[in-house]
């Protein structure tokens, strides 16, 4: 009964006229110019969690802010950083990967360009600042979690098919809960799995992971196919699922 009427409450305090809102917002990480996008419902009274979106390899574009969007559905506010540059999309997989592999290669530089991210999305005016979380997709999922193992002031972050390997491990317990949603048939993420369950161990972290059956790499994304022979490729019940599990993991951190 109290969770009915909690939920009830909830509800009660979404206005029935509701907007989506949106605008870019450009920023700067050192001399790099970068364009994120936010996204909130307007009519709101209290200040919403936030929730930062890391873009997969192929940059800032519409499937980060779609999912920011989305998010603001939801009641929180987002924030779709910009991990590239203003306008820097890859126009092929070898773009992609050399545009990522700078980031892998310097976890340091990953990290400082997410937090860049975060600053801003804490500037918004109708963000709880004591509510935070972040999501991200491939290369972003890689990038929240190496948010979480820096220690980040995070409520939680949720990683979607990102790459679990890190030449920097969590020396301290991240302040951060952490969900791994990961495709079971992912081959490109399977081999540094063993290797993180270890790390969150030893780190005492407070994670989970959930793995699909069926699904590969880029499991949430429509535009990789649907041959998963390939590595990688759209999965519509993993997608669903795994955003669900996103859904329940927020509500348990921000209530």
């Amino acid at each position: 009964m109290k969770k009915l009427i909690l939920a009830a409450l909830a509800a009660a305090a979404v206005p029935a006229s509701a907007t989506v809102r949106t605008k870019a917002v450009e920023y700067k990480h050192g001399d790099v110019v970068l364009q994120g996008w936010a996204a909130w419902e307007d009519g709101f009274k209290d200040k919403r969690p936030g929730v930062l979106v890391v873009h997969e390899w192929w940059g800032h574009g519409p499937y980060a802010r779609k999912r920011a969007e989305q998010l603001a559905k939801l009641g929180y506010t987002a924030f779709a950083v910009d991990m590239y540059g203003k306008g820097v999309l890859a126009k092929d997989h070898e773009e992609a990967g050399k545009l990522a592999g700078a980031f892998f290669g310097d976890r340091t530089l990953m990290r400082d360009r997410a937090l860049a991210g975060l600053a801003e999305l804490k500037k918004l005016p109708y963000v709880d600042e004591t509510k935070l979380a972040a999501i991200g997709y491939c290369f972003g999922g890689t990038t929240v979690l190496e948010l979480a193992r820096a220690g980040t002031d995070l409520k939680g972050v949720a990683s979607f098919h990102g790459n679990l390997a890190t030449p920097v491990p969590a020396a301290d317990k991240p302040k951060a809960s952490i969900l791994v949603l990961h495709g079971a048939e992912d081959n490109f993420v399977n081999p540094g799995l063993a290797a993180f369950q270890d790390e969150m161990r030893k780190s005492k972290a407070d994670w989970q992971l959930i793995s699909y059956g069926g699904a590969v790499h880029s499991f949430t994304v429509p535009e990789a196919g649907n041959d998963p022979s390939k590595g990688m490729a759209y999965n519509k019940e993993a997608d669903k699922r795994s955003w669900a599990a996103m859904k329940a993991f927020f509500e348990e951190l921000f209530n």
